[in-house]
């Protein structure tokens, strides 16, 4: 079997660290099949000015292919217009896609779209000029929050009745696709993966030693920092809500445009919150064995690969019950969800986990997650039923 996987969220030269999800997974599927990637580069004229503004003109210097975990991955540029309308993102994605695409005419047997919106729509369109299968891959926020957006919607519907196969990465999203007109028994729900090699219990006193931190309590959050992650939900809650005389601290791994605002609360309150940075995802495990608790406020998701690694990791999770979430973290020894939005709860909740000694055999017993060969086989079965059923037409 031959896969095409159109995707615009992978890692490339410029952001290696961009998600590693697609990547170990896709790598993991490539053992199975044949797979190339068009991982797509946003582009507009004189995209070079606005570098400091735009990720367009940031990625100017990605090459056209690279090699990455030994999986071919091309990066054909996409007309970005900004500020322009979702709604015709789509088409102009597929449009811009055309050319490239069409190379794999003969050499293609199924295309995958990883993303909802602009990519899976995109896969169905450019799919059907191949004569082959698409399925479309959904992750979180592209169902959560792209696919409420009239334009985007109206488009994906079409896409959803037309892909042989759509790919959900937890139940509700499963839900989502068919309320915008996927057949249930189109739908596979595929979890993603965890690297049990490096995502396992540690030792905490050695992994502080490593990273110097003190002997308090510890909470961690790792990920993008935006506010629709929760991150400033969650430095407030850790900065004006603190118990009386607690020795907690708190390290945010990750970077992003909330950092100013997220700053100017920790130290307005001269609470113990330190900054990290973006970290390489080879980091994450001695920074999970380091923590008493991760904490992730989002107010969306899909299933956060973080969490995933947490909870591998022996260590327990405050999170907030959406998305896949709830999926995971289904027991006391997991964790403890709370209301998105909610610093007061969020507090509340952290505090206790923290104050909580637990033993982190437990928590790895308390989910079964599949590894990412595991979740790249399923993938490929997927794939596979797509590549039987042949090219869907819509009623």
């Amino acid at each position: 079997m031959r896969v095409l996987i159109l995707t615009k969220i992978f890692p490339n030269r410029a952001e290696p660290r961009s998600s590693p999800f697609n990547r170990q997974q896709f790598s993991a599927l490539s053992r199975l099949c044949d797979v190339e990637i068009l991982a797509t580069i946003p582009w507009f004229p004189g995209a070079a000015a606005f570098s400091k503004w735009s990720r367009a003109g940031r990625l100017l210097d990605v090459p056209a292919s690279e090699v990455i975990d030994g999986v071919t991955v091309h990066h054909p540029r996409f007309m970005f217009l900004p500020k322009v309308g979702h709604g015709i993102a789509g088409p102009l994605y597929a449009a811009s896609l055309a050319r490239a695409a069409m190379k794999y005419e003969d050499r293609v047997d199924v295309v995958l779209g990883s993303w909802a919106y602009p990519d899976g729509f995109a896969a169905v369109a450019l799919a059907r000029l191949l004569g082959v299968p698409a399925v479309i891959k959904l992750h979180g926020s592209d169902m959560n929050v792209v696919a409420e957006l009239r334009g985007p919607r109206m488009l994906l519907s079409w896409a959803m009745t037309r892909a042989a196969r759509v790919v959900a990465v937890s139940s509700p999203l499963r839900d989502k696709a068919i309320g915008l007109g996927a057949a249930p028994a189109v739908v596979d729900v595929v979890p993603n993966g965890v690297d049990r090699t490096r995502f396992h219990p540690r030792d905490r006193s050695e992994a502080r030693r490593t990273l110097r931190i003190g002997d308090g309590p510890v909470a961690l959050y790792v990920g993008n920092v935006e506010r629709h992650k929760g991150v400033v939900d969650l430095v407030h809650a850790f900065s004006t809500l603190r118990e009386p005389g607690s020795r907690a601290e708190l390290f945010v791994v990750g970077d992003g445009a909330a950092m100013g605002e997220c700053r100017r609360i920790a130290d307005g309150a001269g609470a113990p919150v330190t900054f990290v940075g973006p970290r390489r995802h080879d980091e994450i495990p001695t920074w999970l064995a380091a923590a008493d608790a991760l904490v992730l406020p989002s107010w969306n998701e899909g299933t956060p690969n973080v969490v995933l690694e947490a909870l591998a990791s022996g260590r327990r999770v405050v999170a907030t019950s959406v998305g896949g979430v709830p999926d995971v973290v289904s027991t006391d020894a997991a964790g403890v969800l709370v209301p998105p939005r909610n610093p007061e709860a969020l507090a509340k909740a952290m505090w206790s986990v923290l104050s909580q000694p637990y033993d982190p055999a437990s928590v790895v017993g308390a989910v079964r997650n599949p590894d990412w060969h595991e979740s790249a086989a399923m993938l490929h079965e997927s794939l596979g039923r797509a590549l039987a059923e042949g090219v869907r037409k819509a009623a």
